[in-house]
């Protein structure tokens, strides 16, 4: 009993589950998941407490095209140099969301600036 069950795990792991991959890789997958998400989650609160801080100056530069504020917030955000000037295109054509003083229209903003991120 114990060698068809050691077969049926070894024969298993060979098997592609489609989205799931290999059962044998799951523990690593999730070991490199976690500290993703991790880095995420510390790179996403870094944006978030800069737009929180500076959202008056952030929102200044957005309207003049560019500033230290804005520069500060890409950075933070991994937004990289060559992709700012978009990414300023369209956080000038949606400015009127980011304006209102309140935490709903600065989660906005971060999401905006984290979803051009690395």
């Amino acid at each position: 009993m114990r060698i068809i069950l050691t077969v049926a795990v070894l024969a298993l792991g060979g098997c592609d589950m489609g989205h799931l991959g290999n059962p044998l890789m799951w523990p690593g997958m999730a070991v490199g998941n976690a500290v993703e998400n991790t880095t995420y989650n510390a790179r996403r609160k870094k944006v978030a407490d800069h737009v929180n801080a500076h959202q008056f100056e952030i929102l200044t530069d957005i309207g003049v095209g560019g500033g230290p504020a804005l520069d500060n917030a890409f950075g933070l955000a991994g937004v990289h140099k060559s992709n700012r000037a978009q990414v300023l295109r369209t956080l000038q054509k949606d400015i009127a969301m980011y304006r209102p003083n309140t935490a709903e229209a600065r989660e906005q903003l971060v999401i905006a600036l984290m979803v051009n991120g690395r």
